[in-house]
């Protein structure tokens, strides 16, 4: 119970920074952010990918793409969510 409490709090997070940076930046989502909503076609651009990243990073303190070892490029919302869980600090 408490570990799903906390995926879905990382969950929210995330959610509400994207639609904020979307905001910010002028840009509306294609459609409504689901699991399998493609991040390439979200309607967020690499800039904007970048300063979602960097504000996630200033909000939970850590940059999952700083941490892994290995280039990864998470396909969904549900894959960045996810490799934002797997890298979660301790």
């Amino acid at each position: 119970m408490i570990m799903q409490s906390m995926t879905l709090d990382l969950r929210t997070a995330i959610e509400t920074t994207f639609h904020s940076v979307m905001e910010e930046s002028g840009m509306g989502l294609t459609g409504p952010l689901e699991d399998d909503t493609v991040l390439l076609e979200s309607g967020l651009d690499s800039l904007g990918f970048a300063i979602l990243v960097a504000r996630l990073d200033d909000e939970l303190g850590y940059d999952p793409f700083s941490i892994s070892e290995d280039a990864y490029y998470p396909t969904t919302f549900r894959d960045f969510v996810a490799f934002y869980e797997i890298h979660k600090p301790s």
